[in-house]
């Protein structure tokens, strides 16, 4: 059996590769990437807690996670299109010039 820790320190170390992304990248694809990366390294740590203290909340709330995630990543990619139509570019310096 594998311990608790080492599945924690494989979500953190998820959760920092997704937060660096964010952050350091200007392309939005590559930031709606990073962002589902986080969230599934919080879906690893709610299982593996709930793995550990045999209770159900914590796969119920992934349930919940990845439901909210399929819709961020279709409304997501949708308005990703749509500024592509328009700017022929996907860099998100670029998205700032939209305002009204």
């Amino acid at each position: 059996m594998v311990p608790e820790i080492y599945y924690i320190t494989l979500s953190a170390i998820l959760f920092t590769m997704g937060a660096l992304g964010v952050l350091a990248r200007r392309n939005a694809l590559i930031i709606f990437m990073s962002v589902e990366l986080m969230l599934n390294a919080a879906n690893l740590a709610f299982v593996s807690f709930a793995n550990t203290f045999q209770q159900l909340d914590g796969q119920i709330i992934v349930f919940f996670v990845i439901a909210v995630a399929a819709a961020e990543v279709a409304v997501g990619l949708a308005l990703i299109v749509a500024i592509f139509r328009s700017k022929h570019s996907i860099d998100v310096d670029q998205m700032s010039n939209l305002k009204g």
